[in-house]
């Protein structure tokens, strides 16, 4: 644990630019980008329960290593990037990793990818998720701005229509993410998955080849990670 007196060893700028040219060499489409990979790591570092790098190494990585050394390099800067986010969100250092898309205007931040990795995230414990949210409004509550920016960027669908946000609205949603992660991370340390809950979560584990289809077209991303 992170003494809150020390700043986190998060990942430098060179490292993370090392670690960005690395996944865009290495995804193929709809796999996630440094962007997405932080919104994966965020979602697990505040969930109800511990997902060792084994289950979600998978999500991060999808071709073998082209020698060992290059493979101990990536694995050493994403388990730099996975021990950060905890670190970070100790001291109120936190700050998601953002993608950033060409517009007739110019540049802009865009949650998309990140907003993709936090519900990948989501999905591996998606059970104890699931249960809670329809169980517990106040989870539902400390997730809305993350909930309105995936709604936005079509990571989620909604059982009703949402008007599109404005530019205000996206921002003060985006500048709510860390304290969503906080008060998250806090939920679950206060109301722990129980006893029944993790029993059903491990009854419906059933992996199979259809598992990971939910008719959600890939989304294209282009331009620069932003952090």
């Amino acid at each position: 644990m992170t003494a809150k007196t020390e700043w986190p060893s998060s990942l430098d700028d060179n490292e993370l630019d090392e670690l960005d040219r690395y996944l865009r060499a290495h995804t193929g489409e709809g796999d996630l980008l440094l962007d997405g990979v932080h919104g994966l790591l965020s979602a697990l570092a505040v969930g109800p329960l511990l997902v060792l790098p084994d289950e979600w190494l998978p999500e991060v990585l999808h071709e073998p290593f082209a020698d060992e050394t290059e493979g101990n390099r990536v694995l050493a800067l994403l388990a730099k990037l996975n021990d950060s986010i905890s670190a970070e969100l100790d001291v109120d250092a936190y700050e998601p990793i953002l993608g950033e898309v060409e517009l007739e205007t110019g540049p802009m931040l865009s949650a998309a990818g990140w907003c993709e990795g936090f519900s990948r995230g989501i999905d591996l414990r998606a059970a104890l998720w699931e249960n809670r949210l329809s169980e517990d409004p106040q989870l539902m509550e400390l997730l809305g701005p993350v909930m309105a920016l995936a709604v936005d960027e079509g990571i989620l669908s909604a059982d009703t229509e949402f008007e599109k946000l404005s530019d205000e609205e996206y921002d003060e949603c985006l500048a709510q993410v860390p304290a969503v992660l906080s008060a998250v991370n806090q939920y679950w340390q206060a109301k722990p998955a129980t006893e029944a809950e993790v029993e059903t979560m491990v009854l419906q584990q059933r992996p199979g080849p259809g598992d990971e289809e939910d008719g959600t077209p890939p989304r294209q991303r282009s331009g620069h990670w932003v952090h």
